[in-house]
């Protein structure tokens, strides 16, 4: 019976496999085995100087222009732990001892590791996997198990089918996540262009140029741009109105010359002198039915959440937490549907959802799988309800403040599809005496799904949505001058963002909610979300100005750019290839940014001055007898001499000191030799509550 070291990818993985295989040991298909995990990846592409031959380091360290594009050539791409600070230990701490660790547990007998780490759509579960399999330099049988959900019924039927795949050369996902990691690596260059010119007209900034980021950036500074730029021009026009008050008008033609707008009033009201009243007529009524809305990716839920001042990084966060507990479904897929069997483990739930989020469950008599939103094709399904149903919206707040507001917009959503079509009436008309003035609305018949939820309605960008008109027409239209303007570019939100990555096709639901996240983090932040609406630092001006006209800032290329990575893990075009297209934005992009940067004074203004930093004055003593130097203040508190005295002498000091909330407390300690960032050093410390 063969032996299988099972690898997931995070703890609470490892955690869902044990409860569905019955423990982190056993026996299961004709195979025993032991589950491990990884947290996240363990190793990381090495710097560039540290990739290449000893004469080239100097030249790949360098940030000078002269030095780019590099020769992808070079580089060994060979990869190193990764070290990073814990911020609650204040300790720098390497995914080493893990490696370690998992190199010792492979040696202990086994057939084979089975990959059981995320199937995502970028190839990175795959990725991460292989990382870590080449760090113990493993070289026995290596299988892939593909799990839709962590669901116990989910990973008992994916451990039934495990695939080899052995040769990582032939593994399709291995090779795109790969692919993808070296161009996004590569694509450093960008950043190293940007930021070199920016900062030789003062702008101390790093400008991160990247696939997507860039794309995000430059649209959102060309939005405020255009809304500063804005000039409201009034035009004037005839129009008619019926007692009820529905509007009879022309159809606007395409360009910029419209013969009947008059861009003042006296000559508006000179063209509204030869119309008279008119009798409305061609009265039509047409019964028409709308399917409900397409179910939602993680773009669209985090798009209708942020109005109500939830981030892109906060939904990211809590819809993870709220998978992992198996209460909604996997948050980085790429489906738009569900296949049948999804359908059908979700249909005897569908009456508890309905409970937990107020929907009258005699609105969901179309039980049947729509052939719009159950296909065959598909993996993980999009995003919904999961297998774990709670107890209530309240029980959910544990998972994160947007929990409840995400299992409502999904479990509504998915119950829409499962209401009856829209039906309302739609009317048309015109003027006896004047054809060419129309007039179209709707009146509900059935509400049907739209008493659930409308997803199109709630995912719409245009704030003035239209109600339904349910006034009679008629019988006489009178005519009146129409004030109206040309109109204000929309503030750039979630929502506005989002639906331009999507109508461009520019990275998935998830990868487009990851990015906005990672762009709005962090003392180096590009852009700020406050409820939806987006600005950005002086950061994103800068790199929004620099990559103006570029081929990485151009959705079109970018679009491209994933599609190709597509192609790589389908083995129609080869790593290279993709890798040259890189070196072609490099050499295509360079004199666009160098030449950008003369633009940023005069567009953004004199840069802010970095503020300097307050060095303490120091003091030199004998502490334990030995001649030490340490900082005068602590806090801001200056010693008196009678404390530096009792400080030397080794003893207990306490004075009057301010939290960095503003909080007064006392503080008390005494001299210590402390650590900070691997530098020892003497000062205050405080002591342990």
């Amino acid at each position: 019976m063969p032996n299988y070291l099972i690898l997931t990818e995070k703890p609470s993985a490892a955690a869902n496999f044990v409860k569905a295989l019955g423990g982190k040991t056993g026996t299961f298909n004709n195979f025993t085995y032991k589950i491990t995990n990884l947290r996240g990846h363990v190793m990381t592409l090495k710097d560039p100087e540290e990739m290449v031959a000893e004469d080239l380091k100097k030249q790949y360290k360098s940030w000078l222009v002269k030095h780019l594009p590099w020769d992808l050539n070079d580089f060994s791409w060979e990869r190193t732990y990764i070290r990073q600070r814990n911020m609650r230990t204040g300790k720098t701490e390497s995914t080493k001892k893990l490696i370690d660790e998992l190199k010792k547990e492979a040696k202990t007998g086994y057939d084979a590791i089975v990959i059981a780490t995320d199937t995502d759509p970028s190839g990175e579960g795959e990725l991460l996997a292989w990382e870590a399999l080449d760090a113990i330099k493993w070289r026995g049988q290596v299988l892939r198990v593909n799990f839709m959900d962590e669901s116990a019924t989910g990973i008992k039927t994916a451990m039934m089918n495990l695939r080899d795949v052995s040769d990582k050369q032939q593994d399709g996902e291995y090779i795109k996540g790969e692919s993808r990691n070296r161009w996004d690596f590569a694509s450093m260059q960008l950043t190293r262009i940007a930021t070199t010119a920016a900062k030789k007209q003062g702008f101390k900034v790093v400008a991160r140029e990247g696939r997507l980021k860039s794309v995000i950036v430059w649209q959102i500074y060309a939005q405020l741009l255009a809304i500063k730029n804005y000039v409201k021009k009034p035009y004037f026009e005839v129009k008619f109105k019926d007692p009820v008050g529905h509007t009879f008008g022309r159809v606007t033609p395409d360009g910029d010359v419209i013969p009947w707008r008059f861009s003042t009033k006296d000559d508006a009201q000179k063209d509204m002198a030869q119309y008279h009243e008119s009798a409305v007529a061609n009265e039509k009524h047409q019964t028409r039915t709308q399917a409900p809305g397409k179910l939602l990716d993680l773009a669209g839920l985090a798009s209708i959440l942020a109005p109500r001042g939830f981030s892109s990084k906060e939904v990211l966060s809590t819809y993870q937490k709220m998978y992992e507990a198996q209460v909604v479904s996997y948050p980085r897929t790429e489906d738009k549907t569900v296949t049948p069997e999804q359908f059908n483990d979700l249909l005897p739930k569908i009456d508890q959802i309905a409970q937990l989020v107020n929907v009258d469950t005699s609105l969901l008599t179309h039980r049947q799988p729509r052939p719009t939103h159950v296909k065959k094709q598909g993996a993980h399904g999009a995003n919904r309800p999961g297998e774990n149903l709670p107890t209530s919206l309240a029980s959910l707040t544990k998972f994160g403040p947007s929990a409840q507001a995400i299992y409502d917009i999904l479990a509504k959503n998915y119950l829409a599809m499962l209401a009856e079509d829209y039906v309302y009436d739609h009317v048309t008309a015109d003027l006896k005496d004047y054809p060419l003035f129309k007039t179209a609305f709707n009146i509900p018949i059935e509400m049907n799904f739209k008493a659930v939820y409308d997803s199109q309605r709630a995912i719409k960008v245009e704030e003035d949505i239209e109600d339904d008109n349910t006034g009679q027409l008629g019988p006489i239209a009178q005519p009146y001058l129409y004030e109206g303007a040309n109109k204000k570019p929309q503030t750039p939100t979630t929502k506005w963002i989002m639906a331009f990555l999507e109508k461009h096709h520019v990275g998935t639901g998830a990868t487009r909610v990851s990015t906005l996240s990672e762009m709005s983090r962090g003392t180096k932040a590009m852009i700020k979300e406050t409820r939806g609406k987006l600005t950005l630092t002086q950061t994103g001006d800068v790199s929004a100005v620099m990559v103006k006209d570029t081929w990485i800032a151009s959705p079109k290329i970018t679009k491209r750019l994933f599609e190709m990575m597509d192609q790589v893990g389908q083995f129609e075009i080869s790593m290279p290839k993709l890798l040259d297209s890189i070196t072609q934005v490099v050499e295509h992009d360079m004199p666009i940014m160098l030449a950008n940067a003369d633009d940023l004074e005069p567009l953004l203004g004199k840069p802010k001055a970095t503020p300097k930093r307050q060095v303490s004055e120091k003091m030199t003593g004998i502490f334990k007898g030995e001649e030490i130097t340490f900082a005068k203040s602590w806090s801001g508190h200056s010693f008196t001499d009678d404390e530096l005295t009792k400080l030397l002498n080794g003893d207990d000091i306490s004075f009057d000191a301010k939290s960095k909330r503003g909080k007064a407390y006392t503080a008390s300690g005494k001299m210590a030799k402390q650590t900070f960032k691997g530098s020892v050093f003497y000062g205050f410390k405080l002591n342990p509550k």
